[in-house]
């Protein structure tokens, strides 16, 4: 720590805050896991100003107990138990039937679920490693190329943090003190609006001899009713997916009609999963309960250390005064509100390249949410806006995570998963632009619903 010190006096950086974050990202830079990074860059912090790390402890327990942040593991595990059961296998079924026969055939499907799967699992990563194999078999089956195939995957599943009921937004609406019911409401429409440039990027790719028709359309229904006229078999997989189809109409029926909040919403889905396994697909075993809780336990583990050590780095940046410093600088650069806002994105937009989610707020929320209240901005609207930005940047070379977990996925290499996915990136680009310029997009069902 003394010769991290002396470093700082040589180069002549005297803020604690400045220092803490460059350490931060030095420590990024060595592979070290984010969790630590943030840890350990605060710790020093803290010796640096003189308060004991006892105080650590404290800051610690304070962060992560916080009844909103409860929402995080059970959705997690919703999102888990959902696969593990056979629920998502069964919806990507229905739509498949359903809209597997329109122009661009799979890759409408794979838009589709990757879309409606957001509003289960709420997790980027997690939603490429759940549904991402079945999309990309099908969709090169239908013709696509494997490599625009997992572009698609990526893309779509990084949508899900923006979809409702999103863990990211959960987070944002505890760091912002915003109603989490509103920013789940508001963010409808702009997910769907990006969901769309997805789709708007289909025609203009190039498909290997494509069939006339998917030829695994009947080879993905049951056995018994594979070779049923088309109206058959979409209402037997409607039928066959129904329970499933209803969990984001349960989660947030609840939750705008008041039943339950958005935490408590997250309990009632994981007990929805379980009981749909358990008493209408009968897929539900101990082995699968079993799996289901070890890898939502090791996911909200991830999640939950970032959010204890983030609770450090705050206490750093509140104390320090880097909020009033560094906001005070970004509202320095111009008196127009747009330049800011520019500003803004690109800085997540960089960010999100190098850094989940979960960091990239816990960081730069503080900084930016006291701006966009000097600015006057909708928190609602602007924490939609934050959203869409970080999902870019989950698919964002060079280290854009759902790309390393869809070469995982795929077994190829990474730099073909991003070429795969750079036509959706500048379609993103477009969609974000018309986000931030339509403010009103994302108030659209909040005055209709009022």
């Amino acid at each position: 720590m003394k010769k991290a010190c002396q470093m700082f006096e040589f180069i002549g950086i005297s803020s604690v805050g400045t220092q803490m974050i460059i350490i931060f990202f030095l420590l990024m830079a060595l592979r070290l896991p984010v969790a630590f990074a943030l840890g350990l860059s605060a710790l020093y912090a803290m010796w640096k100003i003189g308060f004991g790390l006892e105080l650590a402890g404290d800051l610690i327990a304070t962060g992560i107990t916080k009844f909103s942040l409860l929402a995080i593991p059970f959705f997690i595990l919703a999102g888990t138990l959902m696969g593990s059961l056979g629920i998502a296998e069964r919806m990507i079924r229905f739509f498949r039937v359903a809209v597997g026969g329109l122009p661009g055939g799979m890759g409408v499907v794979g838009t589709v679920v990757c879309l409606f799967w957001g509003a289960v699992s709420g997790s980027g990563p997690a939603s490429v490693a759940a549904i991402g194999p079945m999309i990309i078999k099908g969709m090169e089956e239908d013709g696509y190329d494997r490599a625009f195939a997992a572009g698609l995957v990526c893309t779509g599943a990084a949508f899900s943090i923006v979809i409702p009921p999103s863990i990211g937004l959960v987070i944002y609406g505890v760091i912002a003190e915003t109603s989490i019911s509103r920013l789940f409401i508001a963010a409808i429409i702009p997910g769907v609006f990006m969901a769309l440039t997805m789709v708007a990027v289909l025609p203009f790719a190039r498909r290997r001899n494509a069939p006339s028709r998917s030829p695994s359309l009947a080879a993905l229904m049951p056995e018994p009713y594979a070779d049923e006229a088309r109206a058959r078999r979409l209402w037997l997989s409607f039928r066959d997916s129904f329970w499933g189809l209803m969990t984001p109409v349960v989660i947030l029926g609840g939750i705008y009609s008041g039943i339950f909040t958005p935490t408590e919403a997250a309990l009632v889905a994981t007990v929805y999963a379980l009981a749909v396994g358990a008493l209408a697909y009968r897929t539900l075993s101990l082995r699968n309960l079993y799996d289901a809780l070890g890898t939502a336990a090791a996911s909200s583990a991830v999640v939950m250390l970032i959010v204890a050590y983030a609770s450090l780095f705050g206490w750093v940046v509140t104390v320090d005064d880097l909020v009033r410093s560094y906001s005070g600088a970004l509202l320095g650069l111009s008196q127009n509100e747009w330049v800011i806002l520019l500003v803004i994105m690109v800085i997540l937009l960089v960010a999100g390249m190098f850094m989940d989610p979960v960091t990239v707020m816990f960081i730069a929320l503080p900084i930016f949410l006291p701006v966009a209240r000097e600015m006057g901005w909708d928190p609602v609207w602007f924490g939609v806006l934050v959203m869409v930005n970080l999902a870019i940047g989950l698919i964002t070379p060079p280290v854009g995570i759902n790309l390393y977990v869809a070469a995982n996925v795929t077994r190829m290499k990474i730099e073909h998963v991003a070429r795969g996915a750079l036509p959706f990136l500048l379609a993103s680009l477009v969609g974000i632009a018309i986000v931030a310029a339509v403010p009103s997009m994302s108030q659209i069902l909040l005055h209709w619903l009022r």
